[in-house]
């Protein structure tokens, strides 16, 4: 691309509120629209074991940058494209990329060039970061490591896996790496006496998710009220949202057993993208959008206590 072409270019901002939106009583927004794009909430067969311990969140956002722009290998490049139904060009996937993981990008190569924090060379790059060349920007693309990166090259080639043909005239990261998430054990047992203990234990086979967890929220959420409402309009038992309750598949979140099985499946999907209770419990309260932006639990003060806090819970359970 040339600076003209570029310099041309009308911004368009791909966010996505939704991913943003938090979902219980704690946060007061739908959660709807993120589930559709979580991609997470089959069931996962198998039953629970007796203990289980939450895998350690190890892997980079950035990482995650890269595995979603792997999606579009093969996507023609088109000047101007903007969606990979017909074409992209550099900078197009570049803010096409970040757009679904939560991030808000400028549409030009010039403007991402300076996005995010400064990195001073590719020695110190790592995967996810966005590479610019030349002096003005004319091109992106999002370094994948070992010198190579993931780019929309020009006219008449596909997105491609190509190497660091020369010196970037500014590397920049978006995305730092995320705190490991808490490996906590979780036991399938819910303390004698919990109410609804017998829901829990369900919808903790159904969905592979620890009881004693879908407890811990729900003392959290709602004190164990299956008729509370939160000022913003959480409802019920677990504290969901309607937007969020109907994008789950729940009619009437006053029901406590439809209300524990959404937020369980809720539950199961937050695990399967972040891999820890940690980070799962922040995306439930703060909304996943949150998580990614922040590459860990949200600097929220509300969010970090209500992870706090059932994480306590089931230290002692």
């Amino acid at each position: 691309m040339s600076v003209s072409d570029v310099t041309s270019r009308i911004s368009q901002i791909q966010a996505q509120l939704a991913l943003l939106a938090p979902v219980g009583a704690n946060g007061g927004a739908a959660f709807a629209a993120a589930m559709t794009s979580t991609g997470a909430l089959a069931p996962t067969s198998g039953a629970l074991p007796t203990t289980s311990a939450a895998p350690t969140y190890g892997a980079r956002s950035g990482d995650a940058v890269v595995a979603e722009a792997r999606k579009y290998l093969g996507v023609p490049y088109v000047w101007g494209g903007t969606d990979p139904d017909t074409g992209l060009d550099c900078s197009g996937l570049v803010q096409h990329v970040y757009a679904n993981l939560g991030y808000d990008l400028p549409r030009v190569s010039g403007d991402q060039a300076r996005a995010g924090r400064p990195i001073a060379s590719l020695a110190d790059a790592q995967p996810g970061d966005i590479l610019a060349f030349g002096s003005p920007v004319h091109h992106v693309g999002i370094y994948i490591g070992d010198g190579q990166m993931i780019e929309a090259p020009r006219p008449g080639l596909d997105v491609r896996v190509g190497p660091v043909y020369e010196t970037p005239s500014a590397i920049r990261r978006v995305v730092d790496d995320a705190a490991p998430s808490v490996a906590l054990p979780v036991g399938d047992k819910v303390a004698a006496g919990t109410p609804y203990s017998g829901l829990f234990a369900a919808a903790g086979q159904k969905y592979g998710v620890s009881p004693a967890l879908l407890a811990a929220v729900a003392g959290q959420e709602s004190g164990y009220d299956a008729g509370a409402v939160s000022p913003a309009g959480a409802q019920g038992l677990m504290q969901l949202m309607p937007a969020t309750a109907r994008g789950l598949g729940v009619t009437d979140s006053f029901d406590p057993s439809q209300a524990v099985d959404g937020a369980a499946k809720l539950l199961r999907s937050l695990l399967d993208r972040f891999g820890g209770t940690d980070l799962a419990l922040a995306g439930y309260n703060a909304g996943p959008g949150a998580v990614l932006r922040y590459g860990g639990v949200p600097p929220y003060p509300e969010t970090q206590q209500y992870v706090r806090s059932i994480l306590a819970k089931l230290e002692h359970a």
